[in-house]
């Protein structure tokens, strides 16, 4: 990641830069942090996941592309690659300008973070598996998932007091399917009838 100025006092400000171009932001320190080109896999499974979504839910509760400010020292705001709303945050969404979840609005359902390539210890893991999960566990957001396409698990995180806990870690070692335990465990949507093979090799 390369960081690009200017640097932002409020997030007022953040939401009112435009640089003309359609670059992927966070922001991190009061500074604009290029997150780079999504991997094309990672894009492909996020979006048959909200495809999934879409079958057993409104369209007006997913959300791709939206905001969330979090609470840190350091990271203002992060983009999720997905999020399933409650039916009154997407009421006060909807009242807004910009599609940014603030602090003061009702928290989602469940956020869903297609990991990028890292070894524990690397920026790109230590901002999925540690920092995001402290910061949405913050946000009391009930349920928070880790699709990682190299390592080919789906980790389901719970809420429980103030931290995650596992619900598993469901592998990709059932191509077709078939062994119950493969199959995605969700608290919040015990109705999805998901497996991780499926959103793992999805856009394969």
């Amino acid at each position: 990641m390369t960081q690009a100025k200017p640097r932002f006092r409020t997030i007022e400000e953040y939401l009112n830069y435009d640089d003309g171009t359609d670059t992927r932001y966070e922001l991190v320190d009061g500074v604009l942090v290029d997150m780079g080109s999504e991997k094309r896999l990672n894009e492909k499974i996020a979006i048959w996941l909200l495809s999934q979504f879409l079958q057993v839910m409104s369209i007006d509760l997913i959300a791709r592309g939206t905001q969330i400010a979090v609470r840190s020292r350091i990271v203002t705001a992060r983009n999720p690659d997905l999020m399933i709303l409650t039916e009154e945050l997407d009421h006060a969404l909807s009242q807004e300008s910009q599609s940014l979840i603030t602090l003061n609005m009702p928290a989602p359902a469940l956020i869903v973070e297609v990991v990028s390539p890292g070894e524990p210890g690397s920026k790109n893991y230590d901002r999925d598996y540690v920092e995001k999960r402290r910061e949405y566990a913050s946000r009391n957001i009930p349920e928070y998932w880790l699709i990682d396409p190299v390592r080919e698990v789906v980790v389901v995180l719970y809420l429980e007091g103030e931290q995650y806990s596992e619900i598993g870690q469901f592998k990709n070692d059932d191509p077709c399917g078939i062994c119950e335990a493969a199959r995605i465990s969700s608290r919040t949507f015990p109705g999805l009838n998901l497996t991780a093979a499926q959103i793992l090799n999805a856009g394969r």
